[in-house]
Order: structure tokens, then sequence, then C-alpha cells
């Protein structure tokens, strides 16, 4: 099942969408309500009667536009040590916030403010909460999964790297490229075995492997779930394998005008195009 949120004549609404991208419309204002529909209701996302409506009609958004929370991972994968040895891996998940505000779909402009110059890409996939829940047991974290997106980590790292400035270098407006649809858990044959890429203007920045992960999907959940509660179409990232643009030599910064697509196996494709705000 691939699960979208779509804009149609006018209109914002979730649908289904097959391989060949048309779409099936649902009765829901969003994936994330749909997705609390087929929680109450199992079965309730069922568009075999809707008519197929053909990808040129439609605009792939967010596929959750808004969602309640975002929690982004921070070193979560092994290949970091190789690139900056001077990282320190950690014992147990670490958090940090990506705002709502920062959301953007499929195609959307990552706008970079004039006075940016240090933004780096981080390609990774994010787990898409379904069945609330607080203080879950890793053995039962995959209960509380609907489905996995993709999600841009766009990052200013000059901010970021400041003394308690890891929030706000994240959390800059269209800096959480996320899509283009949700892929349910039962569609990913083994979540731990899923290559992930990243390309800017075509030129291969990022190609690894999920089984390189230091905190599997149980861990982030119960871990983020122990003191606050998941709610419905909240997302987990699940960090970013080695590759980005800071870590080069020299370091490779995001500028006006670059093509940004990150993917997965699996999951799907998601190009999000690079602008420079005009200067006032």
């Amino acid at each position: 099942m691939r699960l979208a949120t779509i804009l149609l004549d006018g209109a914002v609404t979730a649908a289904l969408v097959d391989e060949s991208e048309r779409a099936r419309v649902l009765p829901y204002g969003d994936a994330a309500q749909a997705i609390a529909a087929e929680i109450a209701t199992p079965g309730a996302l069922d568009a075999a009667g809707a008519e197929p409506v053909e990808p040129e009609r439609y605009r792939l958004l967010a596929p959750i536009p808004r969602p309640g929370k975002i929690f982004g991972s921070g070193i979560n994968y092994v290949g970091h040590k190789l690139e900056n040895p001077n990282a320190v891996m950690p014992v147990e998940p670490g958090f940090f916030s990506k705002f709502p505000s920062s959301v953007v779909g499929p195609d959307a402009e990552v706008i970079l403010p004039a006075a940016v110059s240090e933004v780096d890409y981080e390609v990774e996939i994010a787990i898409v909460i379904g069945r609330p829940g607080r203080d879950i047991p890793a053995a039962d974290a995959y209960d509380h999964v609907f489905g996995y997106t993709l999600i841009n980590d766009v990052s200013d790292r000059e901010v970021q790297f400041r003394p308690n400035q890891m929030d706000l270098g994240k959390g800059f407006d269209t800096f959480c490229p996320m899509g283009p649809w949700i892929v349910d858990r039962d569609s990913i044959g083994d979540i731990d075995a899923v290559r992930l890429t990243s390309r800017i203007n075509g030129e291969l920045r990022q190609d690894a492997s999920t089984s390189e992960w230091i905190f599997r999907v149980p861990e982030l959940i119960a871990h983020a779930s122990r003191h606050l509660t998941l709610e419905t179409g909240d997302i987990i990232t699940t960090g970013t394998p080695a590759g980005c643009g800071t870590f080069r030599n020299p370091p490779l910064w995001l500028r006006e005008g670059d093509d940004m697509e990150i993917a997965a196996e699996g999951i799907g494709v998601l190009r999000n195009p690079v602008r420079l705000a005009p200067r006032d």
C-alpha cells in the first residue's frame, strides 16, 4: 500500500497510489486522517470503487503535511566513524526536533536564506506512527508502526554546530522535504536491509544500507516513547549514512539551482530543487 496526500482540483485529500502512480481518492483530508481511520477500523483504506486519477492531474504533497511531532535521530549509522574519526558513537538513541513548519512535499523548493552558506543534505528513512502509545516496549514497537516514508534532513551546519542550536539549524522553513508517500509496514520485506541513496545533480553522494543502523526501529520507538505519547502521524527519522557534504574535503554545500534526489528501495524517490531566497 502506498498512501499519499495529494492536491487534486484545488482540494487536499488522501489517496492510494498504484505502481503506475495513478491515485484513488480516499474520503479523508490527508494521510494522517486516513491512518487514524485504518487504526480504528481495519480495512477502512479501501479505494477499490474509486476511479483512478492519472498522475498529471494531481500533485503529491508531503504525506503528513503537518506532523504533530518529528523526532530526528542523531548519529545512527556505523559509517559515521569511518568518515569522522572524532565522532562520539552513542550508547542510546539521541533525538532532536524538526519543526512541523519545515515540512514540504515532493518537488517543492528548498529555500536557502540569503545569509546561509553551509547547508547540507541527509537521506533518511522515516517511521510513521500508526497506533499511539507511551512507554512502548521494544518487543511491541512494530505494532505501532503504520509504515515508512523518506525525509531529507536538510541542515544549516553553521547554525547547527553552534552551542545548543541543533533544532534551529535543522528547523528552517522548507528544510524537511517528505515523501513521496507512505509505504505500509507489511509492504517492506526487511526494513533492516534497505538500500538508500542521495544524489545531487545526478552525482551519487550517499549509498548505504539500513543494515548499518546502530539503533533499529524497536529501540528508537521504545526510547522516543519513554516519557511522552507517540501519536498517530508522528514521525521518527532513523538517521543518515556517511556521505553528507560537511565531511567531504572540501565540504560540498548546497547551492542555488541544485537538484536533490533521495531514494530508498521499496519506498520511492523524493526530489527537491534548491533555490536561494531573494535578498531584501
